[in-house]
């Protein structure tokens, strides 16, 4: 663990307004900052930080938390990752831990880093002299293979392993960075044999995986072969070269359909070319560029998987601040192709001259209709209502239906009675899903609290329940009042029962009361509940009045156990303990 001294001063160092500004654009309203939130698709802002508690909460999708909760849930790491990162940030030392899971991430990202400089080193040995002829054939310069660090796995059973065993790395901590598998007779053998290797960085310059291409075509396996997930790699969370993307000063974005793809057009000087890494595009992966990027340049190859690609993207995208538009790649099935036919200045007129989502999907619906016929445009018209309802300003509207009247020789006015319809529909629709994801998730309500024929009056206690923590954490005076009293008291709301007993435990060992004393204790959906509380209280006072009637609600809510007494520190980390297994 962590020393809780070292939390303090890593929390005092690390303005929550400051860190989350390096991430988000953040606009100041009073006391709060206010601005679209970084961990769901939204247009409207309804992310807010709140730098007297030094918190963040959205009201879109729930999310809450101290700063160290923020960089966790941004960058997709645990707590003592977050911890690091904010250190370093804030110039301080790493921390010291015994955390096994910690322990284990940082000997993979230590594994990743040697295999990486281990597969250069092969590209440039006698054995990698096919490897070196392919990337050269691909018309890469030995600057660019330096730059990505691409290598060359040897067609060895045992070459990598060996190496990275005698620079002191065992086999348990290879096959956790799956550099190593082990075998049905228990031996162990590397994972990527005789290929290309493309290592994939994280966003601070970390090796978390790689992508082995095959050299011969009559070589067994597929054409890639790419890490297995990790403790540092997901791929539904990272984009391939978006490390060195994030420099860039253009906030256009070209979004391919493979590393080679966007490795030929950094080397073109399209440096804000990003790619997949073995999967579509996801909803975690917009949120990510949604830090970087203004406009997002979908680039996948022509083909029928390409534009699944492409449909799905626009899907994912429309939810999202980001411009989409779409690239026709003509005579070429991948930009690799084209640059390599026509060069980078026809690939930058082709870049601006894409064209925007909805002519893109209205061409592809107008593709696939006969409108010669009266079913065909009958047809057409249905598909490209479809495209126009969704989020299009009224303007945008008129513009496209006035082309489809001239398409389809269909008055506009009709076009437009359809179009209305079919936007009013689609929002009945969003509010119902709206309105039933927010019951499905407990926030409509604030808790989730079990339903009991005296339901209303458990809501009623629920809410002193939540106030009380809050008036707490704003005021930690009023724990002396709250904790004698409420000795043996099982709260109704299980997770305000848990953030209490953690409260009265750090203040038993002296500790400081506040959200970051919960952070990295609490589960994270409790911790964001918490920090919904203070959020709707921010501005609003809690006076000893207001603490002493909540105390009063709490304790005539329900008899408190006779055997309970009074506890100890130790008593209440048994009691927070058993809250969990509960929970669990």
């Amino acid at each position: 663990m962590i020393p809780r001294e070292y939390i303090t001063e890593l929390v005092q160092r690390s303005d929550i307004a400051d860190v989350v500004q390096s991430y988000v654009q953040l606009r100041a309203r009073g006391r709060t900052y206010t601005g679209l939130c970084p961990f769901h698709n939204e247009k409207t802002p309804s992310f807010v930080v709140y730098p007297e508690s030094q918190s963040f909460y959205c009201f879109g999708c729930g999310a809450g938390g101290d700063v160290i909760t923020f960089i966790k849930k941004l960058n997709n790491v645990d707590y003592v990752e977050a911890v690091k990162t904010l250190a370093a940030r804030a110039g301080m030392p790493q921390p010291e831990e015994d955390d096994q899971t910690g322990r284990l991430r940082a000997r993979i990202l230590s594994a990743n880093k040697d295999a990486a400089r281990f597969f250069f080193a092969s590209l440039n040995s006698d054995a990698g002299r096919a490897a070196r002829g392919y990337w050269r054939g691909r018309g890469l310069t030995d600057a660019t293979i330096r730059h990505f660090g691409l290598g060359y796995a040897p067609d060895s059973f045992s070459a990598a392993r060996d190496h990275l065993k005698r620079l002191g790395y065992n086999e348990e901590e290879l096959i956790a960075a799956g550099l190593v598998r082990r075998s049905e007779k228990g031996g162990t053998y590397d994972f990527f044999r005789n290929r290309m290797m493309i290592p994939i960085f994280d966003l601070r310059g970390n090796v978390i995986a790689f992508s082995g291409r095959k050299i011969d075509p009559e070589q067994r396996g597929g054409k890639y072969v790419n890490s297995p997930e990790t403790l540092v790699y997901k791929k539904s969370r990272t984009l391939f070269a978006l490390n060195f993307a994030k420099s860039s000063q253009t906030r256009r974005y070209i979004m391919c359909e493979g590393n080679l793809d966007a490795i030929s057009l950094h080397q073109a000087g399209f440096t804000t070319a990003v790619a997949g890494c073995g999967t579509a595009l996801t909803e975690e992966h917009v949120r990510l560029l949604g830090q970087y990027a203004e406009e997002l340049v979908l680039c996948y190859d022509s083909d029928e998987a390409g534009q699944k690609a492409t449909r799905r993207a626009i899907e994912l995208l429309a939810a999202s601040p980001i411009r989409v538009s779409v690239l026709n790649i003509p005579d070429a099935k991948d930009p690799d192709e084209f640059l390599k036919k026509f060069g980078a200045e026809r690939f930058a007129r082709l870049l601006d001259g894409s064209a925007g989502a909805v002519v893109y999907e209205l061409s592809l619906a107008k593709s696939r209709r006969d409108l010669s016929t009266p079913d065909g445009r009958t047809a057409y018209l249905r598909d490209a209502i479809g495209v126009l309802a969704g989020k299009l300003t009224p303007v945008e509207r008129d513009v496209y239906a006035g082309r489809l009247a001239e398409e389809t020789n269909v008055e506009k006015s009709a076009i437009l009675t359809q179009l209305n319809a079919a936007v009013r529909a689609q929002a009945r629709r969003a509010a119902k899903e709206r309105e039933q994801r927010l019951l499905e998730e407990g926030l409509g309500r604030g808790s989730r609290l079990p339903q009991t024929p005296g339901n209303g009056q458990t809501q009623y206690i629920a809410f002193a329940e939540r106030q009380l923590v809050a008036a707490i954490i704003k005021n930690p005076a009023f724990l002396r009042q709250a904790a004698p009293r409420l000795q043996g008291v099982q709260f109704f709301d299980a997770g305000m029962g848990e953030a209490f007993a953690l409260l009265c435990e750090k203040d038993a060992r002296g500790e400081p009361i506040d959200l970051a004393a919960l952070s990295g204790e609490l589960p994270e959906e409790t911790l964001a509940r918490v920090s919904q509380v203070l959020a709707q209280n921010y501005d609003i006072g809690i006076s000893a009045q207001d603490v002493e009637m909540y105390l009063t609600r709490i304790e005539n809510s329900r008899p408190v156990s006779a055997s309970a007494g009074e506890r100890s520190a130790g008593e209440l980390a048994a009691y927070i303990q058993s809250l969990k297994e509960k929970k669990a």
